[in-house]
């Protein structure tokens, strides 16, 4: 059977993965460009599952986040496609357990939390009305694919400068949870095999509104660091050829400049992820698809870093967008 994915936000970093994962896949792959508030006409091309890669700019989420995500399900429910959506650890909030799965309460102690958890109850109340199907894939930190996560903006942004240097926005020994966006979209791919192709009518209840985690890659700051250098080592980094320095971002100037500049107050009401250790349990994403493919993580960052410095070497003109 041809299947069709229905990927928006397609241009930025999951989404323009998700495509190459889905076409390598044997899946033909159609694009969309949703704007807040609007639902497109319905296609002229059968689709078995939307991919809703699309999110607002962190300032832009009060007046875009919900409305935007709607849209999309209000498509989906009409296409009569699976609706899926790449989730976070926001809505777990501050009090957030070591270890999260499909199971743990949902706790949201900041704003983004609150909307991030009134988005996935939205889809599941859809479920019930048995309007819509969706799954949900939970995930740590994006990186691997693209510009704009916080290792290139941040942790490794010294590296491309050509400064020996290295910056982590927390303390050193604490577990933070990342999604390598190669495995994730692969993953993507196995759920939409599995779930997609389902007709409406053959899917049970208790599948129509699914919620389950990425477990991608889980690590200290300390390892997150010694990978990286040992990624630049292998590149030949000439930045790397003695140890590099290594200092913590300091979030006090941040917060002053965050009285002023809107993305950096956004940003440091999120700091506390960096402080509270989590890490996403996979079994029940592996249980319903099966085993995935998982790149190990020191190639994965010598994979990321060698596109970062690349991409950073690139005229103005020629670079790339998150």
């Amino acid at each position: 059977m041809n299947k069709t994915v229905l990927i928006t936000g397609a241009s930025g970093r999951l989404g323009s993965a998700a495509q190459l994962a889905f076409q390598a896949a044997g899946w033909r792959v159609r694009t969309l460009s949703l704007r807040s508030g609007q639902v497109p006409a319905r296609p002229d091309f059968p689709v078995h599952a939307l991919l809703y890669a699309s999110n607002p700019a962190y300032t832009r989420w009060d007046t875009e986040l919900l409305p935007a995500a709607r849209s999309a399900m209000d498509l989906a429910q009409r296409l009569g496609a699976l609706f899926m959506l790449p989730g976070n650890v926001y809505s777990y909030g501050q009090s957030m357990p070591a270890l999260l799965d499909e199971h743990t309460p949902e706790a949201p102690s900041t704003r983004k939390g609150e909307q991030r958890r009134q988005l996935e109850a939205e889809l599941a109340e859809r479920a019930q009305r048995h309007a819509l199907r969706s799954v949900v894939i939970r995930t740590g930190d994006f990186y691997g694919h693209g510009l704009g996560s916080w290792l290139d903006q941040m942790i490794a942004k010294p590296l491309a400068q050509g400064r020996g240097k290295l910056v982590y926005p927390g303390p050193l020994d604490v577990p933070h949870a990342w999604a390598y966006l190669p495995d994730l979209a692969r993953a993507f791919v196995a759920v939409a095999d599995r779930l997609g192709p389902v007709p409406t009518s053959l899917a049970t209840d208790c599948a129509r509104h699914q919620r389950v985690q990425f477990a991608g890659h889980t690590l200290t700051g300390k390892q997150l660091l010694d990978g990286l250098e040992a990624a630049a080592q292998a590149l030949g980094l000439p930045a790397a050829r003695t140890a590099l320095r290594r200092s913590r971002m300091p979030w006090a100037p941040v917060q002053m400049a965050g009285l002023f500049v809107p993305m950096l107050r956004e940003l440091s009401r999120m700091r506390y992820l960096w402080h509270v250790p989590h890490a996403l349990d996979g079994r029940a994403l592996q249980q319903l698809v099966g085993p995935l493919p998982s790149t190990p993580v020191d190639l994965a960052l010598q994979r990321a870093l060698a596109t970062w410095l690349a991409t950073a070497a690139q005229p103005a003109t020629g670079a790339a967008t998150a």
